[in-house]
């Protein structure tokens, strides 16, 4: 009987306990594993280690020899699912998640809820961003060095003074310069996976402010209601952390160009922001959204004003992005007014005395984020908040142009969603909960606030200050610029038809002939360039630009001659050369790969230094009287 051992054995579906004996083989014992969780013979792998190391095969070694004693942990995990299995057994290596907003449970709601629902019901296999994959593989700890002052150990010893910090520490984000009021998303997913259950009952739901579908037991809305289907009242809280730490232009010619509508009309402008999310590493686990590149819609544009109208390429355009490694990662929008024309000053109209962003610019900030919501294993429907930024061109302290960056709470995202909030007429600062009605019921929406004697008061949405639903982001420029399109000249931007510059072949021909470049790709390295490629309507190369944008995204010169070489760039040039009036021969160097030849005496020429088209037989140009060589 001193021989009878007990065996526990932990697998993703619970624990058992195996009786045995210490001369029983590890052969035997894994055909009781086996028979007790019901396995084939090879459908499992049992391990000493939860790491899955010190795996038990099956042999005639005694588990005496094994050094398994009575009382002993095995880890056993299915061949076919380690994924699975990962989730729910080690749960060392916290998962990740961005997209939408969140729901609560009570009476109130908050930003987002943690919910005991076991991850393997709540987290559908959704495929999240690269860069949520990325910093989920990070240890995120912040390492410090050893206090010579405080720290009274050896170098190998740690203390409260030195041990490694998490990434959701406060004190640590408080005290730096500048402090960080918002923690980063992944810091926060860390916070919730941690503890004893290391994440295990970890969820984040979505807000909702829809009656719940399928309840029997009444009348639909108006005519009845209960508290199974209606939704909870939400109480607005400012987010403790932001999807997106940092927003970075590239270069500055990308906001100057944008800046140059602005500065020629007097009018307003909008466009959508391309580019890519990396790591931002000043903030622990932080993410930047880096800006290529803008795209300008089509839009009605007054120096008040701005309204945005259907965009036919606007599927094009995301395809050709996508395929250049770039993606939609915000808008922008000016909200410019000129102070003193002649020193180039603006007026400073944003700030803590009016506003930082209006109602109708939260709202339609809450509907862009809502469009391009983020895959996340740790929410059920998938998703969960939004990396879609907004940055906004306006005047700053020193009534200079500034560029400030911003995201809407996930609770103003779900408002938005369910229409459940409207700007006001008269107060660009505050937003209006709106009322139910026999069309829809709308849940109360509560604020906390401080009253002339200094306590909490709650008040309700009926008006809302729309600073509990802003989240700021810093926006800055890099020391040393990068380019993802390195092209020197700039090819006319799109929807630009009342400053007269027009994209077509003229424009085409223009650009070619002005550009000195004797490598071909850093000629067609221009966004606006290749969207026009391959969405004009007279040649577009939608079918066959594929080869020439793998060799933008990867800098590869040898692939931007090869497609040069193609018969689609050939027919472009011969377009250039009859709309332009100029044999495909004097399109430049750059454009044809060797020296020009001398134009035709009989077409007309197009300055190289203004771009006037002059008469032929001249050999000055009639504008700016430079020679035609």
């Amino acid at each position: 009987m001193a021989d009878n051992i007990i065996i526990r054995v932990q697998s993703p579906d619970g624990m058992k306990k195996i009786p045995s004996t210490k001369r029983e083989t590890a052969a035997a014992f894994l055909k009781k594993v086996a028979k007790e969780f019901g396995f084939n013979s090879n459908g499992f792998s049992v391990y000493l280690n939860r790491n899955k190391t010190g795996e038990i095969l099956s042999q005639n070694k005694t588990m005496s020899l094994l050094k398994i004693k009575h009382g002993d942990m095995l880890y056993l995990f299915p061949s076919g699912s380690p994924s699975t299995s990962g989730e729910v057994m080690d749960t060392a290596t916290p998962h990740s998640s961005s997209s939408l907003p969140s729901i609560s449970s009570s009476s109130s709601s908050s930003s987002s809820s943690s919910s005991m629902i076991p991850r393997s019901h709540s987290a559908p296999q959704v495929q999240e961003d690269e860069i949520d994959q990325y910093l989920a593989k990070q240890d995120g700890k912040i390492y410090r060095n050893k206090d010579p002052q405080l720290c009274r150990h050896s170098a190998l010893g740690k203390c409260v003074h030195c041990v490694p910090l998490e990434p959701f520490d406060e004190d640590y984000l408080n005290h730096l310069d500048p402090p960080v009021k918002h923690m980063s998303f992944h810091a926060y997913i860390r916070k919730l996976t941690g503890g004893a259950d290391k994440g295990k009952f970890a969820a984040l739901e979505n807000i909702s402010c829809k009656i719940k579908s399928g309840c029997e037991g009444h009348p639909p809305w108006p005519e009845g209601i209960c508290t199974k289907c209606q939704p909870s009242a939400i109480t607005l809280n400012r987010q403790k952390y932001r999807h997106v730490d940092n927003i970075m232009f590239e270069n500055h010619t990308i906001a100057d160009r944008f800046l140059d509508f602005w500065r020629k009309t007097g009018s307003q402008r909008m466009g959508y922001l391309y580019g890519r999310y990396t790591e931002h590493k000043d903030i622990p686990l932080g993410i930047r959204a880096e800006v290529a590149a803008i795209y300008e819609p089509p839009q009605n544009a007054t120096q008040n004003s701005l309204e945005l109208v259907d965009d036919p390429k606007a599927a094009a355009v995301d395809e050709i992005a996508a395929k250049l490694g770039l993606c939609k990662v915000g808008w922008i929008f000016t909200d410019l007014l000129s102070e003193d024309t002649r020193i180039g000053t603006v007026r400073y109209t944003r700030n803590g005395d009016s506003y930082f962003l209006s109602a109708e610019e939260c709202i339609t900030a809450g509907y862009f984020q809502n469009l391009h919501s983020n895959p996340c294993r740790l929410s059920r429907d998938g998703h969960f908040g939004s990396k879609f930024v907004t940055v906004v061109a306006t005047g700053g302290p020193d009534n200079q142009v500034h560029f400030e960056g911003y995201q809407v709470s996930n609770q103003c995202m779900a408002l938005v969603r369910d229409e459940c909030l409207l700007p006001s007429k008269d107060a660009p600062e505050l937003g209006f909960a709106k009322e139910s009605s026999p069309e829809q019921y709308v849940p109360d929406v509560f604020f906390k606030d401080k009253d002339k004697f200094g306590n909490d008061v709650t008040f309700l949405a009926r008006p809302l200050p729309v600073e509990y639903l802003i989240i700021d982001i810093t926006t800055t420029f890099p020391k040393d610029p990068q380019y993802t399109f390195c092209s020197t000249q700039r090819f006319p931007i799109e929807n630009r038809d009342i400053l007269g510059e027009i994209q077509n072949f003229h424009s085409l021909a223009t650009y070619l002939s002005q550009c000195t470049s004797t490598a071909f790709l850093d000629i067609v390295s221009d966004f606006h360039l290749l969207l026009f490629l391959v969405t004009n309507d007279v040649m577009p190369l939608s079918d066959s630009i594929g080869l020439l944008l793998d060799a933008v995204r990867t800098s590869n010169e040898d692939l931007a001659q090869t497609w040069k070489k193609s018969e689609q760039w050939a027919t472009i040039e011969q377009l250039c050369s009859t709309v332009g009036g100029q044999p495909s021969s004097s399109l430049g160097y750059g454009a044809m790969g060797g020296p020009s030849a001398p134009a035709s005496s009989s077409a007309m020429w197009s300055c190289l230094h203004c771009t006037f088209m002059n008469q032929p037989g001249t050999e000055h140009c009639e504008m700016c009287s430079l020679p035609r060589s």
